[in-house]
């Protein structure tokens, strides 16, 4: 095999320290090994950089051990090239396995150019990143608060909830606090506070409420659930204050991603904050759909295929591209992801379509960030076009297609009936 780097670093990396082999090829195939263990404190990792440098080493790989590659990667990322190795690559044969055997083993593959490297954006973009991710864990939370808070009166028999349509609305808050902040229940109180339309089940809200059993233990308990849910939405809305003045310098890019249909400002920078601005690092969308786990996978012996199934990569992207793909569907103003999902769903079924729309969503990012052109895929025209002018293309597609049969002799003019041309 070609030696792709003469001078290179393997490093196997864990909590409290990390074994680094650097390996220095001799007369142009001999390779000579050297072995060092360091702390994963900033003194020693600093030592590290510094014995790399005087080796002239300034290619290194790791596994992705966690977070504990992190660290090593911020000081070293500078001056020095380092390549993050999925595990799955750079695994070592079994009972053959040590720190000092795991770090030559990952030095001589990546040496040879053996080692895939993952994608790692920009630190303003990691921050990002960071930010975004622990605002969707934030919003998951307060979903789930949502759910305590409503079973917390489905166990004390208030079945208020089978005739709101939403348990936080203003109707519905406003009784679920008297109910817990009161040890009377009065139904004409309780119906004075109906706003609107729900005025009109006044009957069946009475009906749903009346008879509950609630402790005070329960309703104490209740009380600190909606706490925490209204703590979260401060939480959550104080992050999207400096979500927004992280995104402050991609916001040509975020608005650019707001022309896709679907995709709103929030989306467009938790899209941002998983792939970044620099489309160059990805070798074409097909690698970008791959590495966000939007491919099927290809798993074929024999000539049988056995699996087509998606991995289970992009744990944060993916999702946001699916919730976006279902926006898209539902746009009536912009009817082109509609109808692609409304063609492959009777096909392949509606799971599999969403997939297919977020793949293609996924696809006009990278061109976007790519060309920094509008989306405006090249079929639109088949799709958004007036009834009238789809007629005209009808008509002269069976003109064409009748003067080609004619003209190799496949059926006698006489046999068929063209429609006339639109003197218009």
């Amino acid at each position: 095999m070609e030696i792709v780097y003469q001078t290179c670093c393997g490093v196997d990396v864990h909590k409290t320290f990390f074994v680094a082999t650097l390996i220095t090829t001799m007369d142009g195939i001999i390779p000579h090994y050297q072995k060092r263990r360091f702390s994963t404190f900033n003194k020693q990792i600093l030592s590290f950089k510094q014995w790399l440098l005087e080796n002239n080493c300034h290619d290194v790989c790791m596994e992705s051990t966690g977070k504990y590659w992190v660290p090593v990667f911020n000081i070293l990322e500078d001056s020095i090239n380092v390549t993050i190795a999925n595990p799955k690559w750079v695994r070592a044969i079994k009972g053959c396995k040590d720190d000092e055997k795991d770090s030559r083993w990952i030095g001589n593959l990546f040496r040879l150019g053996l080692v895939r490297g993952s994608f790692i954006p920009c630190k303003p973009i990691r921050i990002l990143r960071e930010f975004m991710r622990y605002r969707f864990k934030l919003i998951s939370c307060k979903a789930s608060e949502k759910n305590r808070y409503q079973n917390v009166f489905t166990v004390c028999n208030v079945a208020l909830d089978a005739v709101v349509s939403d348990m936080f609305g203003v109707s519905a808050s406003s009784i679920t606090d008297y109910i817990v902040n009161s040890n009377t229940f009065d139904p004409g109180y309780c119906v004075s506070l109906l706003q609107k339309s729900l005025k009109k089940k006044a009957d069946e809200v009475i009906d749903s409420i009346e008879g509950f059993q609630m402790t005070n233990e329960q309703k104490l308990r209740a009380r600190m659930v909606k706490e925490h849910y209204d703590f979260l939405l401060q939480h959550i809305k104080r992050f999207d204050e400096l979500i927004d003045v992280l995104a402050a310098p991609y916001q040509s890019q975020i608005a650019l991603l707001c022309f896709t249909p679907g995709i709103d400002r929030l989306s467009a920078i938790s899209v941002l904050s998983e792939i970044g601005t620099d489309m160059s690092q990805f070798k074409s969308s097909k690698s970008l759909c791959s590495w966000a786990g939007l491919t099927p996978g290809n798993n074929e012996s024999a000539g049988k295929k056995k699996s087509v199934k998606i991995s289970r990569a992009g744990v944060y992207l993916k999702p946001m591209l699916v919730q976006i793909a279902h926006a898209a569907v539902r746009d009536k103003e912009n009817p082109y992801y509609a109808i692609k999902h409304e063609r492959i769903s009777k096909r392949r079924g509606k799971k599999r379509a969403i997939i297919a729309i977020a793949r293609m969503i996924l696809t006009a990012i990278f061109n976007m960030l790519s060309t920094g052109e509008v989306w405006n895929p090249c079929d639109l025209h088949q799709i958004d076009v007036p009834l009238d002018l789809r007629e005209k293309e009808m008509q002269k597609s069976i003109r064409r297609a009748a003067n080609l049969l004619v003209a190799h002799g496949v059926v006698d003019i006489d046999a068929i009936k063209l429609p006339l041309a639109d003197s218009a």
